[in-house]
């Protein structure tokens, strides 16, 4: 099969996934189902190799990227010390003491390779987790606490692996160089990819003031900037990783998305989200893929030592208990440190609820990060310099990372199921607030408008001139304008409401509208069709003005989903 009929298979299967996961009313998540459909299709002799260079330049920028992007500031902001915490101490932590205990549990393997298969083990997987947590009332600041920590702890989970690999390889560790070129890795990719930012930020507002706004060009030079952020700091010996999450960090700083054409954000918007729902499918097919040549390798991995399968079995859950022991210790940790720094500052502090600490150690799931950076290690006759007891990381590697899929699977949705749901919504009443002062401001100019324009009908009327039709209609539809402005504000929840209509009767009022809207919209498009049909126009015309109707009926909808279900 060539390599263009394997990515048409591919992507027909990623289809197929979320078909499969639709139909089970997205009871099971979908990466297992991907996983197993991968696992199905190399049975049925689909062969595609992982390249792990590859991989990390193809799909890790751009993913990341995405996910910098949907991360809100401030709540980064005020969760940095529980995000980096976890990114950083806890993966250096992690890779320590689980590489002493694996030390401990076989005392064969080099302490070096412990801690090679410990540091490859403690970057986490959240896009597993996201579609778990997917659609179910879950707190927004453990969600966030997820995607800060997944954003960072892939780039320090890698330098410690590269560093414990090179000390298996050579014999030779120190910590001290090994502390300073962390910091030197990771600041450098924080530099390079805020600098190349800054410079791609220039450059798109200059082509921007000479009329370089061509939506299509914009949408390319978007996609193709994590990759040159990644690739100029992997070349400088950097953080690739870091250098594109800080870099979109930059961008959303600057605010420059804000100064594009609309049609940009819109395109825009929708590719990045294509490209993002692709290659999270094609990262767990993948690992889904090469799941029966491991097994194979484990199992003649066990016959080579004169072992059984179920004590390499054994050893994987322990592998796996012991890293979950050090996530929940370590969330404890971290809790019982913002404690104490709100104790001495005087500041109220409110302790997580138990099953919430359970859920983000069982977030910790291990994916193909983790496998990539295994199966980058030097095999026997590749290299001459081969890495001592590759297959034995990669097989218990391979092992963790199913485990904690499948423990995330079972244990996440039992978490929320007892979780007690919060009274609030934050989320939703910074929006009603948003929306509140949005319509505000508006009501508050037309006032203006309405006022100014009586006084110019009045002047004139004053001066003898009885030619003020202009100033009548424009009295007429600032009235319309201001009723429907009214009408929408006294759907809000919130201190200030309006008098001319209460919620109630404006909520059922809204429905109704947006209800013939729609029914509206509808008969439009039949009859545009048919005059397609008649060939009064041809097809040109109606996908320009179907194109317009697209956009109103998503206006439309989007305000439906608004809507509050209360009343």
């Amino acid at each position: 099969m060539s390599e263009a009929e394997t990515i048409l298979v591919l992507l027909a299967m990623i289809v197929l996934s979320s078909l499969v996961v639709r139909g089970l009313s997205n009871r099971v998540p979908a990466p297992l189902v991907q996983i197993f459909l991968g696992i199905v299709a190399a049975s049925l002799g689909l062969h595609v190799g992982l390249k792990p260079g590859l991989f990390m330049l193809v799909f890790l920028p751009p993913l990341l990227f995405t996910d910098a992007f949907r991360m809100p500031l401030r709540e980064f902001s005020e969760l940095r010390s529980v995000i980096l915490f976890l990114a950083f101490g806890l993966v250096v932590i992690s890779t320590v003491l689980c590489g002493y205990a694996i030390h401990w549990m076989i005392p064969a393997v080099g302490l070096a390779v412990c801690f090679t298969l410990a540091a490859a083990l403690s970057p986490t997987d959240t896009v597993a987790v996201s579609s778990l947590i997917a659609g179910r009332r879950v707190s927004e600041r453990l969600i966030h606490i997820l995607n800060g920590e997944a954003l960072f702890n892939d780039a320090s989970g890698l330098v410690c692996f590269h560093f414990a690999m090179i000390a298996a390889m050579t014999g030779e560790f120190s910590y001290r160089q090994a502390f300073s070129s962390f910091l030197l890795v990771s600041f450098g990719g924080l530099i390079i990819g805020a600098a190349l930012a800054w410079v791609a930020v220039r450059t798109e507002r200059i082509l921007l003031r000479r009329g370089f706004d061509d939506p299509l060009m914009q949408v390319l030079m978007i996609v193709l900037l994590p990759f040159g952020i990644y690739q100029a700091a992997e070349t400088a010996h950097a953080s690739g990783i870091l250098a594109a999450v800080s870099g979109c960090m930059v961008i959303k700083l600057t605010g420059v998305s804000d100064e594009a054409a609309t049609a940009t954000r819109l395109q825009a918007g929708t590719v990045l989200d294509t490209v993002s729902y692709v290659f999270n499918a094609l990262i767990f097919l993948l690992l889904g893929l090469q799941l029966p040549w491991l097994l194979n390798a484990g199992v003649e991995l066990a016959h080579e030592h004169s072992a059984h399968f179920w004590q390499l079995s054994l050893l994987v859950v322990s592998v796996y208990a012991i890293m979950f022991v050090i996530r929940f210790c370590g969330i404890w940790v971290s809790v019982m440190r913002r404690w104490a720094v709100a104790r001495m500052s005087h500041r109220p502090f409110a302790f997580p609820h138990f099953l919430e600490i359970v859920l983000l150690a069982f977030s910790g799931v291990r994916g193909a990060v983790t496998l990539a950076a295994v199966l980058s290690l030097p095999a026997m006759g590749v290299d001459p310099e081969a890495f001592p007891e590759r297959s034995f990381v990669i097989t218990v590697a391979t092992g963790v990372i199913v485990l904690s899929l499948v423990m995330a699977a079972i244990a996440i949705p039992l978490c929320i199921r007892f979780l007690p749901r919060d009274v609030t919504d934050k989320h939703a009443q910074e929006e009603s607030l948003a929306r509140q002062r949005l319509l505000q401001a508006t009501l508050q100019l037309l006032h203006n408008e309405q006022g100014r324009t009586e006084k110019d009908r009045s002047e004139l009327i004053d001066n003898g001139n009885s030619d003020h039709t202009n100033e009548d209609v424009r009295l007429e539809v600032l009235g319309r304008l201001l009723q429907t402005y009214e009408n929408r504000l006294s759907q809000i929840d919130g201190p200030t409401q309006s008098p001319v209509l209460t919620r109630t009767t404006a909520l059922r009022r809204e429905r109704i509208e947006l209800a013939l809207r729609l029914i509206v919209l509808r008969l439009q498009r039949q009859t545009l069709h048919a005059l397609v049909d008649a060939r009064d126009i041809n097809d040109q015309t109606e996908w320009e003005i179907q194109r317009e109707l697209d956009y109103e009926e998503q206006v439309i909808r989007s305000r439906v989903q608004r809507l509050p279900q209360d009343i």
